[in-house]
């Protein structure tokens, strides 16, 4: 059984490794402190699609990410590592987008892309950590959802069985497809990269990038269709400008508040009551609990 598979990631600034430099005076996020990467959660749900891909001889994975041109760095990692093609969704005006607005611009990709029978994305991505936009693009798309995924059990009959992680122990659900599964961190790593991927599809590259190309290497690109990725503006979606970016986002940042912690003399306390009594006082005074 051959299978369109649909992989949803994002390429993210690595907040794992946030330093002094990491926000602006205004309070945003200073991106040129920070490298881009894969989004963790994201890799998870690549994963997940690779081995349903390898179980079903003839499926493909499809990776759709929404962000600047440079987001096609991920589509190409993703295909160094299995994947088959990927879709750069960018447009000045989708700019600024909450979740809203970006769940309703990727259901729109979806959408055009047509013809799937599973969508897999990270359960959240770690600039934003809200967890919504992959419910929000099931429930624009009128699909099922299952979401804490750790696994993939069985895919047959028209149905998908996951195998969800949750605080209070595990799950198994059964869900009819097509549907959208939302993979938690806790499932199993991502593949690396294959090194006759890397050799094949180094030069993939979409529009906007082949253009800052050589005419030699212009010419390579033309000439294997397989190296050529997808591009598409909010037009080639046909979203409604209401719906994306900033017009599309209720939500609205009012103030950020840059808080650095950093490190003080410390307190050595022994048994006495009073001492710990006193140390108690202080972090309330200061919030530091309470």
């Amino acid at each position: 059984m051959s299978l369109n598979i649909i992989v949803l990631a994002k390429q993210v600034p690595d907040t794992r490794n946030v330093g002094k430099d990491a926000m602006k005076e205004d309070g945003t996020i200073n991106r040129a402190a920070l490298p881009a990467i894969f989004n963790p959660e994201d890799l998870n749900a690549l994963e997940q699609a690779l081995r349903i891909k390898d179980a079903n001889p003839g499926s493909t994975v499809t990776l759709l990410t929404m962000g600047l041109p440079r987001a096609a760095e991920i589509i190409r990692e993703a295909i160094f590592r299995g994947a088959d093609s990927g879709i750069v969704l960018t447009d000045r005006v989708l700019g600024g987008a909450d979740t809203l607005a970006t769940s309703y611009s990727l259901a729109q990709a979806v959408k055009k892309i047509g013809k799937y029978d599973i969508i897999l994305g990270g359960r959240q991505a770690i600039d934003g950590d809200t967890a919504q936009v992959g419910p929000q693009i099931a429930e624009k798309l009128g699909i099922p959802q299952v979401t804490y995924a750790e696994k993939i059990l069985a895919l047959k009959d028209g149905h998908v069985t996951v195998k969800r992680r949750l605080e209070s122990g595990v799950e198994t659900v059964k869900a009819p497809l097509p549907c959208v599964v939302t993979v938690n961190g806790s499932a199993a790593e991502c593949r690396p990269r294959n090194a006759m991927r890397v050799q094949k599809y180094k030069l993939a590259v979409t529009p906007s990038e082949k253009e800052k190309l050589s005419d030699e290497l212009k010419a390579r690109v033309d000439a294997r269709p397989y190296l050529q990725l997808n591009e598409w503006g909010a037009a080639t979606v046909n979203a409604d400008p209401e719906q994306i970016g900033l017009p599309g986002s209720p939500t609205k940042v009012k103030n950020i508040v840059n808080v650095v912690f950093t490190a003080k003399e410390s307190m050595r306390l022994g048994d006495n009551d009073e001492e710990i009594e006193n140390l108690v006082k202080e972090l309330l005074a200061n919030h530091t609990i309470g």
